[in-house]
């Protein structure tokens, strides 16, 4: 099985990109989802401070990869149902570093670099309880998740899309990437596409 999971900052376009696997039928795992239901099991409002310092407690008492550990049984028991499985939102490298080590030569990770003017009009317009609404609390999102280690785990990544065009195009890229990913094995080299 192959597992391809997305790194960015915060509304680089992941879940954009979730939703072109899940056209194709690759089933999703959402490791914010993870920890918005931890939210709601413990009767927190899901707004960004309660899911961000939640995710902040969780990996503080369990380890960075906390959230990436929680996400394997359920990546592992779509193994036999899926021959791809997408994971959305990588935070750290810790993380990367857990989903190697499950799952080998099958992980691959792909970048999205997305520059921040872009992101705050996207995050912007989300519909979720947890959205940012100005530049300020974006750049506190981001510095939150640099903490965790999202700069080194996009640095890390097999791959990088480059979303600065049209959503057309965007998605174009993620097609293209998920077919190379999905039929090479990692340790074959795939040059970066949209480098």
């Amino acid at each position: 099985m192959r597992i391809i999971a997305f790194v960015g900052m915060p509304a680089s376009g992941k879940s954009e990109a979730s939703r072109v696997a899940q056209r194709r039928g690759i089933p999703v795992v959402v490791m914010g989802d993870t920890v918005r239901e931890e939210a709601e099991r413990s009767g927190l409002d899901p707004n960004d401070a309660n899911i961000g310092g939640l995710a902040d407690r969780l990996r503080a008492a369990e380890g960075m990869d906390a959230i990436a550990k929680r996400c394997v049984p359920a990546i592992r028991k779509l193994h036999g149902m899926a021959d791809t499985v997408v994971i959305d939102g990588v935070r750290g490298l810790i993380e990367v570093d857990c989903f190697r080590r499950e799952f080998g030569g099958d992980f691959v990770l792909i970048a999205i670099d997305t520059p921040i003017d872009t992101r705050l009009k996207r995050i912007t317009g989300r519909k979720r309880s947890d959205a940012i609404t100005n530049m300020e609390s974006l750049k506190a999102r981001d510095e939150r998740e640099m903490r965790w280690g999202i700069v080194e785990a996009i640095a890390s990544a097999d791959h990088v899309i480059r979303n600065t065009d049209k959503i057309g195009r965007f998605r174009r890229e993620v097609e293209f990437m998920i077919g190379k990913a999905k039929h090479h094995r990692k340790d074959v080299d795939i040059s970066k596409h949209g480098d």
